[in-house]
């Protein structure tokens, strides 16, 4: 059994997107008769907690990569010894490394020949020379507005492993726990307030008014986040919303968002977290990066938020526009509206024909 090494040196969504072409890797080669191989996953700090909740990865890793971190680490020898050593004494001998359109694979596959790894896979509109065994041209070999979960698997494939029969290539997590402790046993409406990235967030007195307005419509509603957004969660749930801010860490989350009959969240790891147990998703999406790549894939979604914005596409952190219109402009009555309509089964977008609850 080959020691595969799968690159994702991000945070939790996009390890999370990562996780087909993991599976397709663990699967084998069919050239090779299908043998399968122990994945480890290689990732950065805040992607950890997603790669160990990744069926069929064997190991994790997690380096905190100058090129990908924001506010970057230093280059030191002794960062670049860490991930070399590991590596090399992992006995890892093939690397398939996955990237969104705006990163390079080139200065993680360097480290990685360092280390001795034989095969390198991946995609770069860069020449690789050498460091590259397997080279995607993006553009060319494949194209760039295709949901990253796809892009990955497209990696994946190019360096010659496929999903087993039956894996119909959606997000997974490990079976989430058993959660009833913190939501009790009836239906209810999870709503996710926080976001990394400023750009990305609706209002919290939107999220706030959202809130009474779904327990006005009869539904219970849980509002969760990180430790550090007690304050954010207290707010939205107001007195009579279940208040989980700072209570669940990425698995229980995972139970908490499976059990819920929605999910209304921003561009952020737990709206790709809902996709990976099956829950319908309204997502306040912020143009800042292309929906058709970034939002939750393969679960009935509600896109919400002006995707022709004057932030479009800009990647920005910081929104550029006064006023914040691509999601301020969203109401909470909207949000409302898109909670009914996925709780009825009529979403206005269905990411997949197919959805199967874990």
């Amino acid at each position: 059994m080959s020691r595969v090494l799968v690159a994702r040196l991000d945070s939790v969504g996009d390890v999370l997107l990562a996780g087909p072409a993991a599976r397709a890797v663990a699967n084998g080669r069919r050239a090779d008769g299908g043998s399968p191989n122990d994945v480890v996953v290689l990732c950065g700090p805040q992607g950890e907690s997603a790669a160990r909740l990744l069926p069929e990865v064997s190991d994790v890793f997690a380096w905190d990569s100058p090129w990908i971190t924001n506010p970057a680490p230093a280059v030191t020898g002794q960062r670049v010894d860490s991930l070399v050593g590991f590596v090399r004494n992992s006995r890892i001998t093939e690397a398939v490394i996955l990237t969104s359109y705006h990163q390079s694979p080139l200065p993680l596959a360097l480290l990685l020949r360092l280390a001795g790894v034989e095969r390198i896979t991946g995609a770069s509109t860069d020449y690789a020379g050498s460091l590259l065994d397997v080279r995607l041209r993006p553009g060319e070999d494949f194209p760039e507005d295709q949901p990253e979960a796809v892009r990955a698997l497209g990696i994946a494939r190019a360096a010659g492993f496929r999903l087993r029969e039956g894996d119909d290539g959606k997000l997974m997590v490990k079976d989430p726990p058993d959660v009833r402790n913190l939501v009790g046993e009836e239906p209810y409406v999870v709503v996710h307030p926080g976001a990394s990235v400023p750009a990305r967030a609706w209002p919290p007195l939107h999220h706030a008014a959202a809130v009474e307005l779904l327990e006005g419509a009869g539904h219970r509603v849980v509002v969760t986040g990180g430790p550090g957004e007690t304050e954010l969660t207290a707010t939205v749930a107001g007195p009579s919303g279940i208040d989980l801010g700072g209570l669940t860490d990425l698995q229980s989350l995972a139970g908490v968002l499976a059990r819920a009959e929605a999910v209304v969240t921003g561009n952020t790891g737990p709206a790709h977290l809902a996709a990976a147990v099956g829950t319908p998703v309204v997502s306040l999406f912020s143009p800042v990066v292309p929906a058709v790549r970034w939002a939750p894939y393969g679960v009935p979604l509600e896109l919400l938020g002006d995707q022709n914005a004057p932030c479009r596409l800009s990647r920005a952190r910081i929104c550029p526009v006064p006023g914040h219109p691509c999601l301020g402009s969203v109401s909470p009555e909207q949000v409302v509206d898109a909670v009914a309509r996925l709780i009825s089964g009529v979403p206005s977008l269905n990411t997949r024909r197919k959805v199967r609850r874990r």
